[in-house]
């Protein structure tokens, strides 16, 4: 992770590129305390997070843990590693058939889902820069941020909706809406940033060349406003979403998110994925829709 700060804006870097900036938990707690960082720092009016490399953010980085080969990173902090308290084993080796804990499977998550949030509960705004690809748990980092500023040609999606994935922020119908929403959960597709803008999932969307300018003045014509009132603003339109019911959505998310890896679809995908590779079985589940290689949840594979 990069974190700077000048001229009252902040920015942070995913800086994992040779992972596709896939989310572990070193990351992720990272990203927390850079948020807490920038929102402390008084020079800050607004904050730019993107990312290095081809793309802005994968998903999860759990190709271990799908292929019953875990890394070090991936336990919980608490947790030994490979020890049964730690959701990720319980998701690589549960047998549905078996008996399974979903609390604490959603102790974990539901620590991710905070950290996530960490954008959206900073008394600042927060700019997400798009470019390349932004699919499944990269999508909880863009929707949690205030403003989306994505690449034309930039790809957004939630492929896992398919099978072993839930949206944990649960973001999608306060951003598009309901119907749009379950259009693109109930097939995992993934939209264009032009699209994206489109449809209101972003705010703007520019050709991948003018990207970067785009949002730099962007973010310094909110820079130019007293800190005060862009708090203010903020508090004011996250009640509406907070009104909407956004907690209670986002425990449900957050439940169903485990529920998924272990259902029996979930259950033979990763056991496709201990036999033949994690990016392989996710190849066999998005092949028939057309759109493999446009990125995916727990891969951090490049697009």
């Amino acid at each position: 992770m990069i974190v700077e700060a000048g001229e009252g804006i902040g920015r942070i870097t995913l800086n994992r590129p040779e992972r596709g900036n896939g989310l572990t938990p070193g990351l992720i707690r990272e990203l927390s305390e850079s948020v807490e960082e920038l929102d402390l720092d008084p020079g800050v009016r607004v904050i730019v997070l993107s990312g290095n490399g081809t793309g802005f953010c994968g998903g999860y980085d759990l190709v271990a843990s799908a292929e019953n080969m875990l890394e070090g990173d991936f336990g919980d902090e608490n947790a030994p590693e490979g020890s049964p308290l730690d959701p990720r084993v319980q998701a690589a080796n549960h047998d549905p058939s078996g008996k399974w804990d979903p609390m604490v499977d959603y102790a974990g998550m539901s620590r991710n889902v905070r950290a996530f949030m960490s954008l959206f509960h900073c008394t600042k705004p927060v700019i997400c820069k798009v470019h390349g690809f932004c699919v499944a748990g990269g999508t909880d980092l863009a929707l949690c941020s205030d403003l989306l500023v994505i690449a034309d040609d930039a790809k957004i999606g939630y492929p896992p909706a398919r099978v072993w994935g839930s949206p944990t922020t649960s973001l999608w119908a306060y951003r598009v809406g309901a119907q749009k929403a379950k259009r693109l959960l109930f097939t995992g597709d993934s939209l264009t940033g032009l699209e994206a803008a489109q449809c209101g999932l972003a705010i703007e969307s520019h050709p991948s060349g003018e990207l970067d300018r785009a949002v730099d003045d962007l973010a310094a014509r909110i820079a130019m406003v007293p800190l005060n009132q862009l708090q203010m603003m903020k508090l004011l339109v996250n009640q509406s979403l907070y009104a909407q019911g956004l907690h209670q959505t986002q425990l449900i998310g957050t439940v169903f998110d485990g529920i998924t890896r272990h259902t029996p679809e979930g259950f033979a995908f990763q056991q496709r994925a201990a036999d033949a590779g994690f990016k392989q079985a996710v190849r066999e589940r998005d092949e028939p829709f057309g759109d493999f290689g446009l990125g995916s949840e727990r891969s951090g594979s490049k697009t």
